[in-house]
């Protein structure tokens, strides 16, 4: 038996009866000429741009201190000179190799980390038994940083790609483990009653409950574990890679070459955004049905 099954299996919460008359338009769904349109989950056009706006603002604002601290006296290039070296690292093409190879890098380790993330976490949420078993070891090590297995991830795996995806699949992973079994754990045990009042057995509960009903925080998880994937890519290409954005930077640093370290920071900044801007597109289109500010 589950855990969520133990937690409601004292009571059972009446079903709604449906053949109760309702006041006229109480169920409306918004379909019928001159009734309200069902904008669940969907920002106006006009606050979509007012926010599209401030980005812009925020992003120009962001600029302009920088060039001022610049200009002051701080230990920074300029905006110009930063994508002066861009335009010559984009024309001699190693830009693109490094993007490419830091990409395939972050792109495997979190698809790992995910795909390994979401069973483990269903299991340790509906499974109190596997929950006792695996959530030690999940709570050991996520108070080891990724970083910390670095020298060990090395010794074990070589010097090729398969340390460094390694560390990046360990730091998604662990993010994302936590976050689907806390989704899990807090499925409405009201649902899971009327499905079982109406006949639903475990598979069926499973698949039309309790995963949409995670869904929302799978996703966040998701989120968080591509932002701890690519914080992690800094560090494991420091294991004897020879392209890649990480690797570019720590390069950089040894000849104080500041235009190509703010490139490279850039760069994966500009990244992780466009990533976690799916990432959140995919979140509005599948949890569409929850009510959002």
């Amino acid at each position: 038996m589950s855990v969520l099954d133990k937690q409601g299996a004292d009571r059972q919460d009446p079903v709604p009866d449906k053949t109760r008359g309702e006041p006229a338009g109480a169920g409306s769904t918004g379909s019928d000429e001159g009734g309200p349109k069902n904008t669940r989950g969907r920002q106006p056009a006009g606050r979509r741009g007012l926010f599209l706006a401030l980005n812009g603002v925020s992003v120009l604002l962001g600029i302009g201190l920088w060039w001022v601290l610049a200009d002051a006296g701080f230990t920074l290039p300029t905006p110009p000179q930063v994508v002066s070296r861009a335009g010559t690292l984009i024309s001699n093409g190693t830009l693109a190799g490094d993007i490419r190879a830091s990409l395939t890098r972050v792109l495997i380790g979190f698809a790992l980390g995910t795909a390994a993330a979401v069973p483990v976490g269903f299991l340790m949420g509906w499974y109190d038994i596997l929950r006792g078993l695996i959530e030690p070891w999940i709570q050991f090590f996520r108070t080891i940083p990724p970083l910390a297995i670095i020298p060990l991830a090395v010794v074990i795996m070589g010097i090729d790609e398969t340390p460094k995806i390694f560390v990046i699949f360990l730091a998604a992973f662990l993010a994302c483990v936590v976050a689907t079994y806390q989704g899990v754990v807090n499925v409405d045990r009201t649902l899971i009653n009327a499905a079982r009042v109406l006949g639903a057995k475990d598979l069926t509960i499973f698949a039309r409950v309790v995963v949409p009903a995670s869904t929302p925080f799978i996703l966040v998880g998701m989120r968080v574990g591509l932002g701890s994937a690519w914080a992690t890519l800094v560090a494991a290409e420091l294991i004897a890679a020879q392209k890649g954005l990480g690797y570019r930077i720590q390069n950089a640093q040894l000849y104080y070459d500041l235009p190509t370290i703010f490139v490279g920071l850039i760069t994966i900044g500009i990244l992780g955004l466009l990533m976690d801007r799916a990432l959140l597109l995919a979140e509005r289109r599948l949890t569409g049905w929850q009510e959002r500010r």
